[in-house]
């Protein structure tokens, strides 16, 4: 009667797993689409294609733009020394 037991258990223990691995029934698949239903999808479709566009295209981000500059740095000019007089022309306007 022992062994009739363990023999039963262990039958159990081994199938309960191979059960387990059956395949499952596939799911129930859609009713077919109405032509009103059809129309609507496209519309809403062309609808949020139209909204796509009406975004404004963003730059593209500059994480350390802060931190330094963003124009190339100016070289230095330094402005033309004044032209000099001579007592020349300085005389002659005097008489």
């Amino acid at each position: 009667m022992r062994i009739l037991r363990a023999a039963a258990m262990l039958a159990l223990l081994l199938t309960g797993p191979v059960l387990a691995q059956q395949a499952k029934p596939p799911p129930p698949s859609d009713p077919p689409k109405s032509p009103n239903e059809i129309q609507s999808e496209k519309a809403n479709e062309s609808a949020y294609k139209r909204s796509l566009g009406n975004i404004p295209d963003k730059p593209p981000a500059d994480p350390w733009g802060g931190a330094r500059a963003v124009d190339p740095p100016k070289a230095a000019t330094t402005p033309p020394p004044p032209a000099k007089r001579t007592k020349a022309s300085t005389n002659s306007t005097a008489n």
